[in-house]
């Protein structure tokens, strides 16, 4: 679970000739990178390549990341994925699903999935080995994914 630190910024600035600084204190979300890390190891040998199709959803694997890239959840850093594109057994093009609905080029409305209203994530597409995958929820409609097709066809 990521924890929260304060940690203490000095910036300088020059004003004319003058050094001025500035102190404050931001607070910085501590993320689990070592369970993760621990998790991703067990996944990498002992996990299994499946079978998938494109329009898929799969709960998957996400992993801890950097930044504001986007992260799994929950003990497993789970997070619904949308397959976008299969290259072959073991690699995928997918795009994170979120329930929290946002509007914009970068987030396409795709419907339910378990019940919840979700947008694919495509700013964040990215290709994963498909041992990340933990089980199938289900599939998209057609239009939907040919709309996601698109928006991400516009988006690059």
């Amino acid at each position: 679970m990521p924890t929260q630190r304060n940690i203490l910024k000095h910036t300088v600035v020059m004003y004319g000739s003058s050094r001025i600084l500035f102190e404050e204190y931001n607070y910085v979300m501590l993320k689990d990178f070592d369970n993760w890390n621990s998790l991703k190891k067990n996944l990498d040998v002992s996990g299994f390549n499946c079978f998938y199709h494109e329009r898929e959803v799969w709960w998957c694997s996400l992993g801890v990341n950097i930044g504001f890239e986007e992260d799994g959840k929950g003990a497993q850093w789970e997070r619904p994925v949308l397959i976008v594109r299969g290259f072959n057994r073991q690699l995928c093009w997918i795009a994170p699903l979120s329930t929290t609905l946002r509007t914009g080029k970068y987030h396409v409305p795709v419907g339910l999935v378990d019940g919840k209203s979700v947008s694919a994530i495509i700013s964040h597409l990215r290709p994963i080995d498909t041992k990340r995958f933990i089980n199938r929820i289900g599939y998209i409609d057609q239009s939907s994914f040919d709309k996601t097709k698109q928006a991400i066809k516009d988006l690059l």
